[in-house]
């Protein structure tokens, strides 16, 4: 897919080693094509490495996206330079009079954090009320698929005794839906996580329907029935190194993590890790922008009514 982005994000240069089609603002703007505009908040400490997660994952759809970054206003990122998010992330009083098309808000490292206490929990809020109104569909990644499961549905996540960490086997429990339209019937998912939600809350909230599960993992994709809320509870964006770094920088801080599960090879950290996931991840991001974004959204965004 060519995905439209400034000319001199850091992503492109990275990207391009791996042979994905991104196509920089100056070449897209001469395309007679109404792309697609999704809306790309990020949470996470790590911006550019983030970045580069979702616009791997969304590079293999003919469908052309504009890729709009946006940022929570006056939280500035310790691991990510200043210079980078002042030129090229919005906040939400710049982009809060448009509409999009589609809306992605990452997880965040905040598991152990009650909702109230999120220093940013107000405008998080803010912008998940306006995405009713002003976005097609919404895809909720890990941290923030529990922020947005507590504030519109009531479901309270719970923190677990231990981390979970690792690629988990998950099974298709509702296979006549798109979002998971030409996959099998078990995938395998990153999860890294002190959290989660409770399968028979998310059963219980009559607006929701559980996707895919995982006996060891919990509910990893859940839905409103129209697809306006998607959840995700696992990390499909990853890519090979993400559970590594986690697990060196646990080690490194002194906290003793449980190695990643079915991630090295023999459970042998000096190993290269396996990846197993990434055509799945694949399937789920190009599914939602065909069935979830595209088929449903407006030709004029001007025009766009809110879709249940």
């Amino acid at each position: 897919m060519p995905i439209n982005i400034p000319d001199d994000l850091p992503a492109i240069e990275f990207l391009a080693n791996e042979n994905i089609f991104l196509m920089p603002e100056s070449k897209a703007s001469h395309q007679d094509i109404r792309p697609l505009h999704i809306l790309f908040l990020n949470l996470m400490p790590k911006k550019i490495d983030t970045e580069i997660d979702f616009l791997r994952i969304l590079s293999n759809s003919p469908l052309q996206i504009e890729f709009e970054l946006l940022r929570i206003s006056n939280n500035d990122s310790k691991n990510t330079p200043k210079q980078h998010t002042d030129s090229f992330y919005r906040t939400f009083d710049q982009i809060k009079h448009k509409k999009y098309d589609g809306l992605i808000i990452t997880g965040a490292p905040l598991g152990l954090v009650d909702f109230d206490d999120v220093t940013y929990w107000s405008e998080l809020t803010e912008i998940m009320d306006w995405s009713q109104e002003s976005v097609t569909s919404t895809v909720f990644i890990c941290w923030a698929a529990m922020a947005a499961a507590w504030h519109f549905h009531g479901i309270a996540k719970h923190l677990r005794d231990e981390k979970i960490s690792g690629i988990f086997e998950h099974k298709v429990v509702a296979p006549t839906n798109p979002i998971l339209r030409g996959g099998d019937d078990c995938f395998w998912a990153p999860h890294s996580r002190t959290a989660e939600l409770r399968r028979e809350d998310i059963l219980d909230a009559p607006d929701l329907h559980i996707i895919a599960d995982s006996e060891e993992a919990g509910p990893y994709l859940f839905m409103t029935a129209g697809g306006k809320q998607i959840y995700v509870m696992g990390h499909s964006e990853y890519d090979i190194e993400c559970l590594r770094n986690e697990y060196s920088r646990d080690v490194a801080a002194g906290l003793k993590p449980t190695q990643p599960e079915n991630y090295f090879p023999e459970n042998d950290v000096s190993q290269q890790p396996i990846v197993r996931w990434r055509s799945h991840g694949n399937l789920i991001f190009t599914n939602w922008l065909n069935y979830f974004v595209y088929q449903r959204t407006p030709f004029e965004l001007s025009t766009k009514k809110t879709i249940k």
